[in-house]
């Protein structure tokens, strides 16, 4: 049975300030979730420990650590090239089977020879972590709906990186202008990793009119063509029970609530929504 947690790159700053495990334990006993995607969280010595702690003592399910091939210096996500052994022993130590790629390195989006060296690097990856019992996963944004020679990036990465598997967000394949439901079944049995992330249209800042009674055109078409927002599951325009029901047809084992920006509110609020939203819908027996 698929497994609905949460992504902590939204809950950062709150582990910055009170520690993994603090937050771990308002995550199950506060909010009512038990399952993690661990990104954006320094994997430190002491961080790590304190992740264990609250596996051992709160059941945390650590569905998917975070990696890149290169890490820029100071990133907060460790590097397959330079720390792969540390990465391998963090995940047998919280029970993490999956590790997940964030994004391309920038240079990547530069040139198609450039993608295709990420991808080689990103492919002998995989290779390395499956035997240690690990795979690997790509995380799309918007850009990979882009086209190089009539080819989407998203299929060139999966074309030129084999043994990498998938981890689609279904806002970012929305804002990339391609149908999640689709894109799902067209990736089925490559989707072990889901992104939850509701695609809201929000309204105009009143500055925007402003601007415009000022004269300034050109700013008020910047926030009109600016009100694409991220937004707690059930709060946007995505259909959600068609988007869960094709994610699980479709192989995922593990779909993590996330919202880039919260806009003011507190990510603990925010993921209380998403899950009442959630257990509305009838998905209380995945959370």
């Amino acid at each position: 049975m698929a497994t609905i947690g949460v992504q902590m790159m939204m809950l950062k700053s709150a582990v910055e300030e009170a520690g993994p495990f603090e937050i771990l334990r308002r995550l199950k006993k506060d909010v009512g979730f038990r399952a993690v995607e661990v990104s954006q969280i320094p994997m430190t010595a002491e961080n790590v420990d304190q992740m264990v702690r609250a596996r051992e003592e709160f059941g945390i399910d650590f569905g998917a650590l975070s990696a890149a091939v290169q890490a820029p210096e100071g990133a907060p996500n460790d590097s397959l090239t330079s720390d792969f052994d540390k990465i391998v022993a963090d995940a047998k130590a919280l029970g993490a089977e999956r590790l997940r790629i964030g994004m391309m390195p920038f240079d990547a989006m530069a040139s198609h020879e450039q993608l295709l060296d990420f991808c080689r690097q990103a492919d002998e990856a995989a290779v390395r972590l499956a035997e240690h019992g690990l795979t690997l996963h790509y995380h799309n944004h918007h850009i990979e709906f882009a086209k190089l020679d009539g080819e989407l990036i998203l299929d060139i990465i999966r074309d030129a990186a084999p043994n990498m598997r998938l981890e689609i967000d279904v806002h970012w394949v929305q804002r990339g202008g391609k149908d999640p439901v689709r894109t799902l079944q067209r990736y089925a049995g490559l989707v072990d990793l889901v992104h939850l992330k509701d695609y809201r249209i929000g309204h105009l800042d009143p500055s925007a009119f402003e601007a415009l009674r000022a004269g300034d055109l050109q700013a008020f078409m910047q926030a009109f063509t600016g009100v694409v927002q991220f937004a707690e599951v059930g709060e946007g325009t995505l259909e959600w029970r068609e988007v869960i029901d094709t994610a699980i047809e479709a192989g995922a084992k593990y779909l993590f609530i996330e919202q880039d920006n919260q806009y003011g509110r507190d990510p603990f609020d925010c993921l209380a929504t998403s899950r009442k939203n959630l257990v509305a819908l009838g998905y209380e027996n995945l959370l």
